[in-house]
């Protein structure tokens, strides 16, 4: 068939099969025994297949039956998860983020304990993304995005104002004494970035003509990073990915030399959106521990 059953001959059907009754059936969906049977039988005739075996010793459900039964209940309780997760969106304990993913895995993540400790009523519920420009999630209460000039003002506020620098494994940068060391390591970016190596390279007063080697590009700080990490080479980054890293031990910076990034992460609240207690709990934290954190950065 190239549609699929009604709903409601799919819910008489695996109510009847978890019963093996048609009379209980019929009473868990207010209906009559006959019209469960009827739908039952409209449902057979649809798919072309027997599902129960009806004798005088009562309902045994036939092996197409048996097979089609987990399929219809999954989808069943997705649907239940499903419109769950929907109609709770707006409570007031519900938190709905959109978050840059790069944020989300190097800044929020671990200060999330933080967040949840403190508002341990809240039900968070997190998506990420790469780009601004993925599709934005229309429920969120909030998005995180990366980008220049992303409507600041009413709906948006610029969250950082970070620097550029590279940054590599403990292990690699014993071996950077010298620009010419740096440049003759694998070199890590990003696609789609207003700055690159390039940027830092020409605005470094140590370069004298240096030329850049090949670059090796990731979709995301994510990937780039890791490589910094694993000792691949030497990764491009910003204070927001990097400095918790830093402060580890995990990537140190083989140059003290950056330069201001063009680009930021700005705090939106799409239009229309209803800030409930959850968002609102969550945006002053948030700019309390962004305020905390470009503090200590700012520290020598």
């Amino acid at each position: 068939m190239s549609r699929l059953p009604p709903l409601n001959w799919l819910r008489a059907f695996e109510a009847s099969a978890r019963a093996l009754s048609f009379t209980a059936a019929a009473q868990e969906l207010s209906m009559t025994q006959s019209a469960v049977s009827q739908q039952l039988k409209s449902l057979e005739n649809a798919l072309g297949r027997v599902l129960f075996l009806r004798s005088a010793r009562g309902l045994e459900l036939t092996d197409e039956g048996r097979g089609y039964l987990p399929t219809v209940q999954a989808a069943f309780a997705l649907l239940e998860e499903g419109t769950h997760v929907l109609t709770g969106r707006n409570a007031p304990d519900v938190l709905e983020l959109q978050v840059n993913l790069s944020f989300a895995l190097f800044w929020l993540s671990p200060r999330m304990e933080s967040f949840l400790s403190q508002f341990p009523w809240v039900q968070l519920n997190l998506a990420t993304a790469i780009w601004s420009e993925d599709r934005p999630n229309a429920t969120a209460s909030a998005h995180i995005v990366f980008g220049q000039s992303k409507r600041e003002g009413k709906t948006g506020k610029r969250l950082t104002r970070d620097h550029i620098f590279p940054v590599c494994s403990p292990k690699l940068a014993r071996q950077i004494h010298s620009l010419d060391d740096l440049l003759a390591q694998r070199l890590f970016d990003l696609p789609g970035t207003v700055q690159s190596w390039s940027s830092w390279l020409n605005a470094n007063p140590a370069s004298k003509g240096h030329v850049l080697p090949v670059i090796h590009r990731a979709s995301t700080w994510a990937l780039s990073l890791q490589w910094a990490q694993q000792g691949l080479g030497i990764a491009l980054a910003h204070d927001t990915v990097a400095n918790d890293l830093l402060e580890s031990g995990k990537l140190v910076r083989p140059f003290d030399f950056s330069i201001p990034m063009k680009e930021s992460y700005y705090l939106i609240a799409p239009e229309g959106s209803h800030t409930n207690a959850a968002a609102k709990a969550f945006k002053e934290w948030l700019l309390r521990e962004m305020s905390a954190f470009q503090e200590k950065g700012e520290k020598p």
